[in-house]
Protein backbone atom coordinates (compact mmCIF):
# COMPACT_ATOMS: atom_id res chain seq x y z
CA UNK A 1 0.00 0.00 0.00
CA UNK A 2 2.98 2.31 0.46
CA UNK A 3 3.19 3.25 -3.25
CA UNK A 4 -0.59 3.77 -3.71
CA UNK A 5 -1.34 7.51 -3.86
CA UNK A 6 -5.05 7.33 -4.83
CA UNK A 7 -7.49 4.73 -3.58
CA UNK A 8 -11.19 5.01 -4.42
CA UNK A 9 -13.73 2.73 -2.74
CA UNK A 10 -17.39 2.42 -3.78
CA UNK A 11 -17.53 6.06 -4.83
CA UNK A 12 -20.85 7.58 -5.86
CA UNK A 13 -22.20 11.05 -6.65
CA UNK A 14 -25.93 11.74 -6.86
CA UNK A 15 -27.67 14.84 -8.23
CA UNK A 16 -31.33 15.79 -8.16
CA UNK A 17 -32.91 16.55 -11.55
CA UNK A 18 -36.04 18.70 -11.81
CA UNK A 19 -35.14 20.95 -8.91
CA UNK A 20 -33.83 24.48 -9.18
CA UNK A 21 -31.88 23.87 -6.01
CA UNK A 22 -29.14 21.57 -7.14
CA UNK A 23 -27.06 22.21 -4.06
CA UNK A 24 -28.04 22.32 -0.39
CA UNK A 25 -28.00 26.12 -0.43
CA UNK A 26 -29.12 29.18 -2.44
CA UNK A 27 -27.32 32.44 -3.00
CA UNK A 28 -28.69 35.55 -1.26
CA UNK A 29 -30.05 36.88 -4.58
CA UNK A 30 -31.80 33.56 -5.32
CA UNK A 31 -33.31 33.41 -1.81
CA UNK A 32 -34.64 36.99 -1.99
CA UNK A 33 -36.07 36.41 -5.50
CA UNK A 34 -37.72 33.19 -4.36
CA UNK A 35 -39.38 34.82 -1.32
CA UNK A 36 -40.63 37.90 -3.19
CA UNK A 37 -41.98 35.73 -6.01
CA UNK A 38 -43.87 33.67 -3.44
CA UNK A 39 -45.42 36.80 -1.84
CA UNK A 40 -46.58 38.57 -5.00
CA UNK A 41 -47.61 35.59 -7.14
CA UNK A 42 -51.34 34.80 -6.75
CA UNK A 43 -51.93 31.37 -5.31
CA UNK A 44 -54.00 30.34 -8.33
CA UNK A 45 -51.04 31.02 -10.64
CA UNK A 46 -48.45 29.21 -8.61
CA UNK A 47 -47.25 26.12 -10.40
CA UNK A 48 -46.32 22.91 -8.74
CA UNK A 49 -42.69 21.91 -8.91
CA UNK A 50 -41.86 19.09 -11.29
CA UNK A 51 -41.16 15.73 -9.79
CA UNK A 52 -37.59 15.33 -8.61
CA UNK A 53 -35.51 12.59 -10.16
CA UNK A 54 -32.27 11.13 -8.86
CA UNK A 55 -29.33 11.00 -11.24
CA UNK A 56 -26.16 9.12 -10.32
CA UNK A 57 -23.29 10.79 -12.17
CA UNK A 58 -21.01 8.16 -10.62
CA UNK A 59 -22.11 4.88 -9.10
CA UNK A 60 -19.96 2.37 -7.18
CA UNK A 61 -16.55 3.35 -8.57
CA UNK A 62 -13.48 1.60 -7.13
CA UNK A 63 -9.85 1.69 -8.32
CA UNK A 64 -6.25 2.38 -7.23
CA UNK A 65 -3.49 4.49 -8.77
CA UNK A 66 0.13 4.07 -7.77
CA UNK A 67 2.84 6.71 -7.47
CA UNK A 68 4.27 7.83 -10.82
CA UNK A 69 1.48 6.33 -12.92
CA UNK A 70 -0.04 8.31 -15.79
CA UNK A 71 -3.67 7.30 -16.14
CA UNK A 72 -6.04 8.40 -18.88
CA UNK A 73 -9.79 8.60 -18.39
CA UNK A 74 -11.98 8.26 -21.47
CA UNK A 75 -15.71 8.06 -22.07
CA UNK A 76 -18.61 9.76 -23.78
CA UNK A 77 -19.97 13.17 -22.80
CA UNK A 78 -21.85 12.67 -19.52
CA UNK A 79 -20.03 9.46 -18.61
CA UNK A 80 -18.86 10.98 -15.31
CA UNK A 81 -15.26 11.92 -16.17
CA UNK A 82 -15.39 15.54 -14.96
CA UNK A 83 -17.43 14.56 -11.90
CA UNK A 84 -14.76 12.05 -10.92
CA UNK A 85 -12.01 14.66 -11.27
CA UNK A 86 -13.97 17.16 -9.16
CA UNK A 87 -14.32 14.56 -6.43
CA UNK A 88 -10.62 13.69 -6.57
CA UNK A 89 -9.78 17.42 -6.43
CA UNK A 90 -12.09 17.91 -3.41
CA UNK A 91 -14.10 20.54 -5.28
CA UNK A 92 -17.30 18.66 -4.48
CA UNK A 93 -18.17 15.99 -1.94
CA UNK A 94 -19.18 12.42 -2.79
CA UNK A 95 -22.64 11.13 -1.95
CA UNK A 96 -21.16 7.83 -0.81
CA UNK A 97 -17.85 6.00 -0.78
CA UNK A 98 -14.34 7.07 0.20
CA UNK A 99 -11.30 8.63 -1.48
CA UNK A 100 -7.81 8.24 0.01
CA UNK A 101 -5.17 10.65 -1.34
CA UNK A 102 -1.46 10.84 -0.50
CA UNK A 103 0.16 14.18 -1.27
CA UNK A 104 -0.87 17.52 -2.71
CA UNK A 105 -3.27 17.64 -5.65
CA UNK A 106 -3.05 20.31 -8.37
CA UNK A 107 -6.11 20.48 -10.63
CA UNK A 108 -6.75 22.10 -13.98
CA UNK A 109 -10.41 21.38 -14.66
CA UNK A 110 -11.59 24.47 -16.51
CA UNK A 111 -10.29 27.78 -17.86
CA UNK A 112 -9.03 29.99 -15.04
CA UNK A 113 -9.36 27.43 -12.24
CA UNK A 114 -8.34 29.11 -8.99
CA UNK A 115 -7.83 32.54 -10.59
CA UNK A 116 -9.40 35.83 -9.51
CA UNK A 117 -10.39 37.89 -12.58
CA UNK A 118 -9.57 41.26 -10.98
CA UNK A 119 -6.02 40.27 -10.04
CA UNK A 120 -3.07 40.40 -12.42
CA UNK A 121 -1.31 37.35 -13.79
CA UNK A 122 1.54 37.92 -11.33
CA UNK A 123 -0.82 38.13 -8.36
CA UNK A 124 -2.74 35.07 -9.48
CA UNK A 125 0.43 32.98 -9.63
CA UNK A 126 0.94 33.63 -5.91
CA UNK A 127 -2.77 33.20 -5.13
CA UNK A 128 -3.08 29.93 -7.03
CA UNK A 129 0.16 28.65 -5.56
CA UNK A 130 -1.12 29.38 -2.05
CA UNK A 131 -4.38 27.56 -2.84
CA UNK A 132 -2.31 24.55 -3.90
CA UNK A 133 -0.57 24.63 -0.52
CA UNK A 134 2.78 26.08 -1.60
CA UNK A 135 4.81 28.46 0.54
CA UNK A 136 5.74 31.90 -0.79
CA UNK A 137 9.39 30.79 -0.93
CA UNK A 138 8.48 27.83 -3.16
CA UNK A 139 6.44 30.04 -5.48
CA UNK A 140 9.25 32.62 -5.79
CA UNK A 141 11.70 29.81 -6.61
CA UNK A 142 9.54 28.59 -9.49
CA UNK A 143 8.20 31.99 -10.60
CA UNK A 144 10.51 32.57 -13.59
CA UNK A 145 9.95 29.04 -14.91
CA UNK A 146 6.16 29.49 -14.68
CA UNK A 147 6.24 32.78 -16.58
CA UNK A 148 8.58 31.44 -19.27
CA UNK A 149 6.43 28.35 -19.83
CA UNK A 150 3.16 30.28 -19.98
CA UNK A 151 4.50 32.82 -22.53
CA UNK A 152 2.44 35.66 -20.97
CA UNK A 153 5.33 37.74 -19.62
CA UNK A 154 4.20 40.80 -21.61
CA UNK A 155 0.80 40.70 -19.88
CA UNK A 156 1.96 39.63 -16.43
CA UNK A 157 0.74 42.82 -14.76
CA UNK A 158 -2.59 42.89 -16.62
CA UNK A 159 -5.78 41.70 -14.83
CA UNK A 160 -6.54 38.20 -16.05
CA UNK A 161 -10.14 39.18 -16.86
CA UNK A 162 -8.62 40.72 -20.00
CA UNK A 163 -6.82 37.50 -20.97
CA UNK A 164 -8.02 35.34 -23.83
CA UNK A 165 -9.08 31.79 -22.99
CA UNK A 166 -5.77 30.53 -24.41
CA UNK A 167 -3.75 32.87 -22.17
CA UNK A 168 -5.82 31.76 -19.16
CA UNK A 169 -5.04 28.11 -19.88
CA UNK A 170 -1.33 28.69 -20.48
CA UNK A 171 -0.88 30.46 -17.15
CA UNK A 172 -3.13 28.10 -15.17
CA UNK A 173 -1.37 25.00 -16.52
CA UNK A 174 2.06 26.53 -15.93
CA UNK A 175 1.23 27.17 -12.27
CA UNK A 176 -0.30 23.73 -11.69
CA UNK A 177 2.54 21.85 -13.37
CA UNK A 178 5.51 23.77 -11.95
CA UNK A 179 4.60 23.94 -8.27
CA UNK A 180 5.52 20.29 -7.76
CA UNK A 181 2.26 18.65 -6.69
CA UNK A 182 2.39 14.94 -6.00
CA UNK A 183 -0.79 14.46 -8.09
CA UNK A 184 -1.61 16.48 -11.23
CA UNK A 185 -5.20 16.33 -12.52
CA UNK A 186 -5.85 17.72 -16.03
CA UNK A 187 -9.23 17.86 -17.77
CA UNK A 188 -10.20 18.60 -21.40
CA UNK A 189 -9.26 22.26 -20.82
CA UNK A 190 -6.03 21.85 -22.84
CA UNK A 191 -8.18 21.71 -25.99
CA UNK A 192 -8.50 25.51 -25.72
CA UNK A 193 -4.77 26.01 -26.26
CA UNK A 194 -3.08 26.03 -29.67
CA UNK A 195 -1.29 22.97 -31.08
CA UNK A 196 2.18 24.18 -30.08
CA UNK A 197 1.14 24.77 -26.47
CA UNK A 198 -0.66 21.41 -26.27
CA UNK A 199 2.60 19.78 -27.35
CA UNK A 200 4.45 21.66 -24.59
CA UNK A 201 1.85 20.55 -22.03
CA UNK A 202 2.12 16.91 -23.03
CA UNK A 203 5.90 17.15 -22.77
CA UNK A 204 5.63 18.74 -19.33
CA UNK A 205 3.25 16.02 -18.11
CA UNK A 206 5.74 13.40 -19.28
CA UNK A 207 8.46 15.18 -17.30
CA UNK A 208 6.20 15.34 -14.24
CA UNK A 209 5.49 11.61 -14.38
CA UNK A 210 9.20 10.92 -14.90
CA UNK A 211 9.87 12.65 -11.58
CA UNK A 212 7.71 10.10 -9.77
CA UNK A 213 4.55 12.22 -9.62
CA UNK A 214 1.13 10.96 -10.65
CA UNK A 215 -0.88 12.36 -13.58
CA UNK A 216 -4.59 11.86 -14.31
CA UNK A 217 -5.49 13.05 -17.80
CA UNK A 218 -8.96 13.41 -19.35
CA UNK A 219 -9.25 14.29 -23.04
CA UNK A 220 -11.32 13.55 -26.13
CA UNK A 221 -8.04 13.73 -28.04
CA UNK A 222 -7.46 9.99 -27.92
CA UNK A 223 -4.17 10.35 -29.77
CA UNK A 224 -2.85 12.48 -26.90
CA UNK A 225 -4.19 9.97 -24.37
CA UNK A 226 -2.50 7.13 -26.27
CA UNK A 227 0.76 9.08 -26.44
CA UNK A 228 0.85 10.01 -22.75
CA UNK A 229 -0.95 7.26 -20.82
CA UNK A 230 0.14 3.59 -20.74
CA UNK A 231 -3.13 2.61 -19.05
CA UNK A 232 -6.65 3.94 -19.29
CA UNK A 233 -9.90 3.96 -17.29
CA UNK A 234 -13.04 3.78 -19.44
CA UNK A 235 -16.20 5.24 -17.88
CA UNK A 236 -19.67 4.57 -19.22
CA UNK A 237 -22.87 5.97 -17.66
CA UNK A 238 -21.19 6.65 -14.33
CA UNK A 239 -19.58 3.24 -13.99
CA UNK A 240 -16.24 1.69 -14.88
CA UNK A 241 -16.71 -0.07 -18.20
CA UNK A 242 -13.15 -1.40 -18.35
CA UNK A 243 -9.57 -0.71 -17.32
CA UNK A 244 -6.32 -1.74 -18.99
CA UNK A 245 -3.77 -0.93 -21.68
CA UNK A 246 -4.67 2.31 -23.45
CA UNK A 247 -4.47 0.82 -26.95
CA UNK A 248 -7.07 -1.82 -26.07
CA UNK A 249 -9.33 0.62 -24.19
CA UNK A 250 -9.27 3.21 -26.99
CA UNK A 251 -10.04 0.64 -29.67
CA UNK A 252 -12.96 -0.83 -27.70
CA UNK A 253 -14.28 2.60 -26.78
CA UNK A 254 -14.22 3.92 -30.34
CA UNK A 255 -16.08 0.89 -31.65
CA UNK A 256 -18.75 1.42 -29.00
CA UNK A 257 -19.15 5.11 -29.88
CA UNK A 258 -20.48 4.61 -33.37
CA UNK A 259 -23.78 6.54 -33.22
CA UNK A 260 -24.79 5.10 -36.59
CA UNK A 261 -24.93 1.52 -35.24
CA UNK A 262 -23.46 0.13 -38.44
CA UNK A 263 -25.91 1.86 -40.79
CA UNK A 264 -23.82 4.79 -42.02
CA UNK A 265 -26.32 7.34 -40.73
CA UNK A 266 -27.42 8.68 -37.35
CA UNK A 267 -29.80 11.26 -35.88
CA UNK A 268 -29.47 13.43 -32.79
CA UNK A 269 -32.23 14.39 -30.38
CA UNK A 270 -33.41 17.99 -30.54
CA UNK A 271 -32.16 20.22 -27.72
CA UNK A 272 -34.09 23.49 -27.62
CA UNK A 273 -31.60 25.08 -25.21
CA UNK A 274 -28.83 25.03 -27.83
CA UNK A 275 -28.48 27.98 -30.20
CA UNK A 276 -27.56 25.50 -32.94
CA UNK A 277 -26.97 21.78 -33.14
CA UNK A 278 -26.24 18.80 -35.36
CA UNK A 279 -29.41 16.86 -36.22
CA UNK A 280 -28.22 14.17 -38.65
CA UNK A 281 -25.10 12.59 -40.15
CA UNK A 282 -24.89 10.40 -43.25
CA UNK A 283 -21.91 8.78 -44.97
CA UNK A 284 -22.44 8.72 -48.74
CA UNK A 285 -20.70 7.44 -51.82
CA UNK A 286 -20.32 9.70 -54.85
CA UNK A 287 -23.62 8.22 -56.10
CA UNK A 288 -25.33 9.16 -52.80
CA UNK A 289 -25.56 5.60 -51.49
CA UNK A 290 -25.52 5.45 -47.66
CA UNK A 291 -22.78 3.11 -46.46
CA UNK A 292 -19.97 2.63 -43.96
CA UNK A 293 -17.65 0.73 -46.30
CA UNK A 294 -15.74 2.59 -49.00
CA UNK A 295 -12.97 1.94 -51.47
CA UNK A 296 -9.80 4.03 -51.42
CA UNK A 297 -10.48 4.93 -55.06
CA UNK A 298 -13.73 6.77 -54.23
CA UNK A 299 -14.50 9.85 -52.13
CA UNK A 300 -16.12 9.63 -48.70
CA UNK A 301 -18.89 12.22 -48.47
CA UNK A 302 -19.89 13.29 -44.94
CA UNK A 303 -23.32 14.93 -45.07
CA UNK A 304 -24.48 16.90 -42.02
CA UNK A 305 -27.93 18.35 -41.34
CA UNK A 306 -27.45 21.29 -39.01
CA UNK A 307 -30.14 23.37 -37.32
CA UNK A 308 -29.66 27.01 -36.32
CA UNK A 309 -32.16 28.44 -33.84
CA UNK A 310 -30.32 31.66 -33.03
CA UNK A 311 -27.46 33.32 -34.90
CA UNK A 312 -23.98 32.35 -33.66
CA UNK A 313 -21.27 34.84 -34.72
CA UNK A 314 -18.04 33.05 -35.58
CA UNK A 315 -19.59 29.57 -35.56
CA UNK A 316 -17.32 27.01 -37.20
CA UNK A 317 -17.08 23.23 -37.42
CA UNK A 318 -14.01 21.14 -36.56
CA UNK A 319 -13.80 17.66 -38.11
CA UNK A 320 -11.20 15.12 -37.03
CA UNK A 321 -10.63 11.70 -38.59
CA UNK A 322 -8.76 9.16 -36.47
CA UNK A 323 -7.78 5.55 -36.87
CA UNK A 324 -9.44 3.06 -34.57
CA UNK A 325 -6.37 3.19 -32.30
CA UNK A 326 -7.08 6.86 -31.61
CA UNK A 327 -4.28 8.32 -33.76
CA UNK A 328 -5.49 11.44 -35.58
CA UNK A 329 -4.69 11.23 -39.29
CA UNK A 330 -6.64 14.15 -40.76
CA UNK A 331 -8.21 17.40 -39.57
CA UNK A 332 -10.47 19.78 -41.45
CA UNK A 333 -12.59 22.76 -40.47
CA UNK A 334 -15.03 25.13 -42.13
CA UNK A 335 -12.22 27.65 -42.82
CA UNK A 336 -10.50 25.29 -45.29
CA UNK A 337 -11.79 27.06 -48.39
CA UNK A 338 -11.14 30.59 -47.07
CA UNK A 339 -14.33 32.21 -45.83
CA UNK A 340 -16.21 30.33 -43.10
CA UNK A 341 -19.73 29.58 -44.48
CA UNK A 342 -21.15 28.71 -41.02
CA UNK A 343 -20.55 32.03 -39.29
CA UNK A 344 -23.65 34.02 -38.34
CA UNK A 345 -26.13 31.87 -40.27
CA UNK A 346 -29.78 32.98 -39.91
CA UNK A 347 -32.18 30.54 -38.19
CA UNK A 348 -33.02 27.54 -40.35
CA UNK A 349 -32.00 24.00 -41.33
CA UNK A 350 -28.85 23.54 -43.40
CA UNK A 351 -27.13 20.71 -45.27
CA UNK A 352 -23.34 20.66 -44.96
CA UNK A 353 -21.24 18.36 -47.16
CA UNK A 354 -17.59 17.53 -46.56
CA UNK A 355 -15.87 15.36 -49.15
CA UNK A 356 -12.70 13.39 -48.39
CA UNK A 357 -10.91 13.00 -51.74
CA UNK A 358 -10.14 9.53 -53.10
CA UNK A 359 -6.68 8.10 -52.50
CA UNK A 360 -6.20 10.13 -49.35
CA UNK A 361 -6.34 7.65 -46.45
CA UNK A 362 -4.99 4.11 -46.29
CA UNK A 363 -7.15 1.06 -45.70
CA UNK A 364 -8.51 0.50 -42.21
CA UNK A 365 -11.21 1.57 -39.77
CA UNK A 366 -11.76 5.26 -38.96
CA UNK A 367 -13.84 7.45 -36.66
CA UNK A 368 -15.23 10.92 -37.37
CA UNK A 369 -15.28 13.41 -34.50
CA UNK A 370 -17.20 16.71 -34.79
CA UNK A 371 -17.31 19.84 -32.68
CA UNK A 372 -19.10 23.13 -33.39
CA UNK A 373 -17.56 26.11 -31.60
CA UNK A 374 -17.35 29.89 -31.60
CA UNK A 375 -14.71 32.21 -30.12
CA UNK A 376 -17.43 34.86 -29.60
CA UNK A 377 -19.50 35.06 -26.44
CA UNK A 378 -19.04 33.33 -23.10
CA UNK A 379 -19.36 29.74 -24.27
CA UNK A 380 -16.69 28.33 -26.58
CA UNK A 381 -18.27 24.95 -27.39
CA UNK A 382 -21.67 25.46 -29.04
CA UNK A 383 -22.46 21.82 -29.87
CA UNK A 384 -20.19 18.85 -29.16
CA UNK A 385 -21.67 15.70 -30.72
CA UNK A 386 -18.32 13.91 -30.25
CA UNK A 387 -17.68 10.77 -32.38
CA UNK A 388 -20.58 10.64 -34.81
CA UNK A 389 -19.76 7.60 -36.94
CA UNK A 390 -17.14 5.12 -38.07
CA UNK A 391 -16.27 3.90 -41.56
CA UNK A 392 -14.01 1.36 -43.25
CA UNK A 393 -11.72 1.91 -46.24
CA UNK A 394 -10.62 -0.97 -48.46
CA UNK A 395 -7.81 -0.88 -51.02
CA UNK A 396 -8.14 -3.87 -53.33
CA UNK A 397 -6.87 -2.26 -56.54
CA UNK A 398 -3.19 -1.91 -55.59
CA UNK A 399 -0.68 -4.77 -55.81
CA UNK A 400 -0.55 -5.39 -52.05
CA UNK A 401 -4.27 -4.72 -51.61
CA UNK A 402 -5.36 -4.37 -47.98
CA UNK A 403 -1.92 -5.61 -46.84
CA UNK A 404 -0.36 -2.34 -48.00
CA UNK A 405 0.65 -0.53 -44.75
CA UNK A 406 0.63 3.17 -44.00
CA UNK A 407 -1.73 5.97 -43.03
CA UNK A 408 -2.17 7.21 -46.61
CA UNK A 409 -3.05 5.54 -49.90
CA UNK A 410 -1.81 8.20 -52.31
CA UNK A 411 -0.48 6.64 -55.52
CA UNK A 412 2.92 8.12 -56.36
CA UNK A 413 4.00 8.69 -59.96
CA UNK A 414 6.85 6.39 -61.07
CA UNK A 415 8.80 7.39 -64.22
CA UNK A 416 11.66 5.43 -65.82
CA UNK A 417 14.10 6.70 -68.48
CA UNK A 418 17.39 5.36 -69.82
CA UNK A 419 20.77 6.96 -68.87
CA UNK A 420 24.21 6.37 -70.43
CA UNK A 421 26.13 5.98 -67.15
CA UNK A 422 25.99 6.49 -63.41
CA UNK A 423 25.88 10.26 -62.98
CA UNK A 424 28.21 12.16 -60.69
CA UNK A 425 26.78 13.24 -57.32
CA UNK A 426 26.88 16.89 -58.38
CA UNK A 427 25.13 16.22 -61.67
CA UNK A 428 21.40 16.34 -62.18
CA UNK A 429 19.92 12.96 -63.07
CA UNK A 430 17.09 14.35 -65.18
Amino acid sequence: MSDTVIRVENLGKKYIIGSQQQASYLTLREEITKRFSSIFTPFSKRVSHPAKEEFWALNDISFEIKQGEVIGIIGRNGAGKSTLLKLLSRITEPTCGRIYLTGRVASLLEVGTGFHPELTGRENIFLNGAILGMSRREIVRKFDEIVAFSEVEKFLDTPVKRYSSGMYVRLAFAVAAHLEPEILVVDEVLAVGDAQFQKKCLGKMKDVSGEGRTVIFVSHNLGAVSQLCPNCLWLEQGKIQDYGATSLMVSSYLRSCDASSGTGQSSFKEDLEKDSQLRQVRLLTEDRVVTQTFDCDEPVVVELVYQVRRRVPGLYCYLEISRIDGICVMVSDSFDMGDNPLSDLPPGMYCIKVSIPPRTLGHGDYTIYLNFASPAGNKFNIDSPDIVCTFTLNDFTTKRGNKRPGYFSTLANWDVSAVSSVPQITDKLF
